[in-house]
């Protein structure tokens, strides 16, 4: 029987502030546990919190880029619950007035052929709808002994903005898009630094299947502990094919709140879930209701960021990129900052995109790291290319002396002189070396006389490993032309 995925994801974003939403204790990530605390996050008697308006300034932008409807008023409610992290015995959240609600963002959906994401095709937009986008206060962090546990109070109070989509998620690779793409926005807006790693960026995700002609949902599973988007998808993955055998075999699901286990790659149940929460939510009495400005939100509007779809489209008109290469560049702000520095410097834009996508992001894939990290100025990478263009290095010898300038952060030219790297121009030399090659490849130099053209290719490249990729490429294809027309 054919079941429907329907996931829907919950974000949980710790916002940029320099103290924390309600207070004024620091927000600084890796403090001596419980430094940055005071009264008022802890929840001591008679202590009063303020709110935090930049904390409401960031979430407003966060509202825009996702196109939501930004409330006129909003309302600050307790959500009551016990549980060690949360020192008041409630966190100050929102209920039924949120910051904002019913927006949308896009991914692109596709079926892909090969290893190469430019093979994509049937490439379909999809809108995921944004329920609602709600400004709460972060819990406390346990950290779990064999016999003990301790609690660490400075996450306790930071400003946490909660994104919430419908169920409109489909498939595991789908909340994977999904992801990619709201991470590519808070990083554009500068409202975070989205370290999954840091807990700044925490996501949880719901999942159920039904029968495809159905309308109703399934019974639905929560999924918490993914420290990753790589993980959501596994964790999604496993949880699929879970309940997809629980069905075939005519078992119930249950609903329940699961932690993905990261060594074994599996779910695992953590709680059983009732029907509906019973938080016991009521307005905060201490923070009066907030209402937005028309001047207010004009002037977060007027200071929005190029978003990444803006500066996609950007590049393909002013840099004549592909859809595809502009996609990948943008998707991250410091490459796509990397690549506009670049452009300034060198001619060729389509030639910087080549090496971004190709051996730049090869090496970061390969090493773990960003662009940032790189000891790649901008000068240097254009400069590069400028050198394979005057003839001074070849392209071949460029990709090795990519990785050397990354690894010592020297200057290109430098390098070319250390290592002896320059092209191999002189005539005499390049004509020695091909007389060694056809010497020692006579059945290519015969096919070539025998009008298999595309011998020569293979001779050329033998030239090239003997002059360690030095030689000038064209000049040994005219010279081995020339010498077997000659003996022909």
């Amino acid at each position: 029987m054919d079941y429907e995925i329907v996931i829907g994801l919950e974000v949980h974003l710790q916002l940029n502030t320099k103290s924390k939403v309600f207070c004024g204790c620091s927000t600084d990530f890796g403090s001596a546990p419980n430094t940055q605390v005071c009264p008022v996050c802890l929840g001591f008697p008679g202590s009063l919190p303020v709110l935090n308006r930049r904390a409401l300034e960031l979430g407003a932008k966060v509202s825009i880029a996702l196109n939501c409807q930004i409330a006129e008023k909003i309302r600050f409610d307790r959500k009551n619950y016990f549980y060690p992290d949360l020192p008041k015995g409630y966190q100050i959240s929102q209920f039924d007035q949120p910051l904002a609600q019913h927006g949308k963002l896009s991914i692109i959906v596709g079926n892909s052929r090969g290893r190469s994401l430019q093979k994509i095709v049937d490439k379909t937009e999809k809108k995921i709808r944004i329920r609602r986008v709600h400004l709460e206060e972060d819990t406390g962090k346990l950290f779990h002994q064999k016999d003990s546990s301790l609690i660490d109070f400075n996450r306790c109070g930071i400003p946490l903005l909660e994104i919430v989509s419908e169920p409109d998620m489909n498939s595991p690779e789908e909340a994977y898009l999904y992801l990619t793409a709201l991470k590519s926005i808070l990083e554009y807006l500068d409202v975070s630094d989205c370290n999954m790693e840091e807990a700044s960026l925490r996501c949880d995700a719901n999942i159920s299947l039904r029968k495809k002609a159905d309308k109703k949902l399934g019974t639905k599973t929560e999924i918490k502990n993914m420290n990753s988007f790589k993980g959501v998808k596994a964790a999604l993955e496993y949880e699929t094919k879970r309940q997809m055998g629980l069905l075939e075999d005519g078992k119930r699901i249950i609903q329940e709140t699961r932690l993905y286990n990261t060594e074994k790659g599996v779910t695992e149940p953590m709680r059983s879930k009732e029907e509906a929460h019973d938080y016991r939510y009521f307005p905060e009495p201490d923070l009066a209701p907030f209402n937005f400005e028309k001047s207010f939100l004009k002037s977060i509007e007027k200071n929005m960021p190029e978003l990444p779809e803006h500066k996609k489209n950007r590049f393909i008109k002013d840099y004549q990129l592909s859809g595809y290469d502009a996609g990948i560049i943008v998707s991250d702000k410091n490459t796509a900052d990397y690549f506009e520095k670049c452009a300034s410097l060198y001619s060729n834009p389509k030639t910087i995109a080549n090496w971004l996508i190709g051996d730049v992001f090869a090496y970061m894939k390969a090493n773990n790291v960003s662009i940032k990290d790189l000891n790649l100025k901008e000068s240097y990478l254009s400069g590069m290319l400028r050198m394979i263009d005057s003839g001074v290095i070849t392209g071949k010898v460029a990709k090795t002396l990519l990785i050397e300038i990354i690894q010592t952060g020297k200057d290109p030219g430098k390098l070319i002189k250390e290592k002896g790297l320059e092209q191999i121009s002189d005539v005499k030399l390049l004509e020695a070396a091909t007389d060694q090659v056809i010497a020692e490849n006579p059945k290519s130099a015969e096919d070539f006389k025998n009008g298999k053209d595309n011998a020569i290719m293979f001779l050329v490249g033998k030239v090239m490993q003997k002059t360690k990729g030095r030689a000038d490429p064209n000049k040994v294809n005219e010279i081995l032309r020339n010498k077997l027309k000659g003996d022909a």
